[in-house]
């Protein structure tokens, strides 16, 4: 009885294998075919030096985007919330709440918001005429920076593009419209910078006032084991809400950048 047990299954599988090679071996294992798409790449000669400016588009659209991160962070608003939204946790003393994701997401969609004015300009000066064909594609790039360039020198600090204007080791621009991106896009990155820190200094006042008092009480009462942050975070969660925080520090977010 045993030997029968332990030999079904073992004729089984062999028998299932035959089928299997059987079934790759036959030439009826390949009458059904899949429609299976192929990608080519080819280089060819142009015929034309329109198909030239396409090639050269394209590659120009797809470096656009491999630095449209970049983009996002060092040429928007993004940076500035960002900053000032680490700063408002680091100064509640809560480290982990609201989560990463909910900061970027808060300050991805406040940065849409403020830059949407800067966007529309954009597009109707120069990306939708171009996809009209209405005028070429260098027209529309130079069209293009003229939104962005008048943001950024509403929100940098002339000291920020003198800096890098020195450093370019380039001849002083007559007006700030003939600022180059190159020189206005860094000054902008740390104007960015110390408004942001500026912003997060003032938020820690308050907090760090609550955080002296407790420290203080605690002392006195001679409760120094005790650490202060667990007896001072109820007390600025209290006070944050009461204030109503969040409206007061985004309204004053939107209202420090000039469009």
């Amino acid at each position: 009885m045993k030997t029968s047990i332990y030999k079904k299954p073992l004729c089984l599988k062999a028998a299932s294998l035959v089928l299997l090679l059987l079934f790759i071996v036959s030439p009826s294992a390949f009458a059904v075919t899949f429609p299976i798409p192929s990608l080519q790449l080819n280089m060819e000669t142009a015929k034309s030096p329109e198909e030239v400016v396409v090639v050269l588009e394209i590659i120009a659209l797809l470096t656009i985007l491999a630095l449209a991160p970049a983009i996002l962070i060092l040429m928007t608003p993004f940076t500035r919330l960002v900053i000032v939204f680490h700063f408002l946790r680091q100064a509640m003393g809560i480290q982990t709440s609201p989560p990463n994701q909910v900061i970027m997401g808060l300050a991805l969609f406040m940065t849409f918001f403020i830059i949407k004015p800067v966007a529309l300009d954009v597009y109707e000066q120069s990306l939708n005429p171009y996809l009209e064909r209405q005028i070429p594609f260098d027209k529309a790039f130079e069209k293009a920076q003229a939104p962005i360039r008048k943001y950024l020198l509403i929100n940098t600090r002339e000291s920020d593009i003198a800096l890098f204007v020195k450093g370019a080791d380039m001849k002083k621009p007559e007006t700030r419209e003939d600022v180059s991106l190159l020189v206005l896009i860094p000054a902008y990155v740390i104007s960015e910078l110390k408004t942001a820190f500026i912003i997060g200094f003032v938020l820690y006042i308050p907090f760090l006032v609550i955080d002296m008092v407790v420290a203080s009480v605690l002392l006195a009462m001679g409760m120094m084991m005790l650490p202060p942050v667990m007896i001072s975070l109820p007390f600025k969660l209290m006070l944050f809400v009461l204030v109503d925080g969040w409206h007061l520090l985004c309204g004053s977010l939107l209202k420090s950048f000039g469009v």
